[in-house]
């Protein structure tokens, strides 16, 4: 089976597809062959990538919905005919023969004449924000507030792709600067093309974070006491554990507290200290006790498209008003834990004004003890009324927001 080059893509991506698995998860969790893993991944990546196009080339030529297994299987064969030009005869054959070694030998006759009558010709794109949906791979509810947000640079914001692989280093970066990269405005972190872990990662020599992670803790002033109140799976509370004296860093699930402890201990670190607790209630003994307090809140991850295009297959307008509600909750919530004079700081990965300026311009004018304090960034960004919008064009493929924001002494 290991020697069909759809194999270990088609597991994948029914994890994805079927059991609604998070790809990086997926892809963490499945046996693969180590020899083929680079090919691998460029083709779950690429399949999850143009999904809607696929989706498209299937429902064109397919005289009814086929059966999951044979969507997944049309859709890896696609993709390498279509953006890895390879022939269709031999896409054919392979898709045919794991059919049949997968005993679903029943489609191997539909899947065949499929991939044979196949012609890219024939398919042809919605018009409008339709259109535009199924060429970037964005869900259409968020092409049209993008659209109605950021007018003519929306297209460019479709169209950004990811840099790469961020790594940030602790030591030893010159060991890997040989290899092409890119240089981000921040200390000691890179973008590569690819980057497969090694000994170092364990040892704690570097770490994956991503662009939008460091820009958000550049903005944090340093602190005696820091309260990270969404903080899985912990890079930026190690990040801001560097300067600020004590970081605790709070998470809802168990598993994700888990998580973080792996993390801190993997760096090094020993000044942070997870714990388990709902930053949405709260917790008499930490009133007013934290010099700073970050909340990356749960949001709806538009910005980071072009780095997990799995969450275009889970995303819908129906979840917005639920993440406003959870997003203002914390908020709120978090701001009882500020001293006097210091830092209430708010971020998400999305390039939804909803979910940034909106939620921060309710919780200020509901709260007259905090004022919006000016950040500044080393990366290009859009200054909003009361914070800093990244956006995907000019941030290294990476949507995100961030807001500081000062309480009275």
């Amino acid at each position: 089976m290991k020697t069909n080059p759809f194999y270990d893509p088609y597991r994948v991506l029914s994890k994805v597809y079927a059991d609604g698995a998070h790809l990086k998860i997926a892809l963490a969790e499945t046996d693969i062959e180590e020899l083929n893993r680079a090919r691998m991944v460029k083709t779950v990546y690429g399949v999850l990538e143009h999904d809607a196009y696929l989706s498209l080339c299937v429902k064109t030529f397919a005289p009814k919905n086929p059966k999951q297994s044979a969507r997944i299987l049309l859709k890896i064969s696609l993709y390498w005919l279509l953006y890895l030009e390879k022939p269709k005869y031999m896409v054919t054959d392979t898709a045919v023969d794991l059919l049949k070694r997968l005993g679903k030998g029943g489609m191997a006759g539909f899947v065949n004449a499929f991939l044979r009558a196949f012609d890219q010709e024939k398919v042809v794109l919605p018009q409008g924000d339709e259109g535009l949906a199924v060429t970037y791979n964005y869900p259409l509810f968020a092409v049209k507030k993008i659209k109605e947000e950021y007018g003519a640079r929306a297209e460019h914001i479709f169209a950004a792709k990811s840099a790469g692989v961020t790594v940030r280093f602790e030591r030893g970066e010159e060991e890997y600067l040989s290899r092409p990269h890119i240089k981000t405005p921040f200390p000691h972190a890179y973008i590569f093309p690819n980057f497969a872990r090694d000994k170092h990662f364990f040892a704690g020599g570097y770490t994956f974070q991503s662009v939008g992670s460091m820009a958000i803790c550049a903005v944090v002033e340093p602190c005696e006491a820091l309260l990270d109140a969404c903080a899985a799976p912990g890079g930026k509370s190690v990040l801001l554990s560097r300067k600020c004296k004590r970081v605790t860093a709070c998470e809802l699930h168990p598993h994700r507290v888990s998580l973080i402890e792996q993390y801190v201990a993997r760096m090094g670190v020993e000044n942070v200290r997870a714990v388990c607790a709902d930053s949405s209630a709260f917790r008499t003994e930490w009133e007013k006790t934290f010099d700073g307090v970050l909340c990356d809140v749960p949001c709806s991850g538009l910005g980071t498209l072009a780095e997990n295009p799995d969450l275009a297959l889970r995303k819908s307008e129906a979840d917005l008003p639920s993440l406003f509600a959870v997003q203002s909750a914390i908020l709120r919530n978090c701001a009882r834990y500020v001293k006097p004079g210091g830092c209430l700081y708010y971020s998400t990965c999305s390039l939804l004004g909803e979910e940034n300026d909106g939620v921060v311009g309710e919780f200020l004018r509901a709260n007259s003890a905090f004022s919006a304090e000016a950040a500044e960034s080393p990366l290009p960004y859009e200054r909003t009324k009361y914070g800093l919008q990244f956006l995907p064009d000019t941030a290294y493929g990476a949507g995100f927001y961030v807001c500081k924001m000062r309480k009275k002494p």
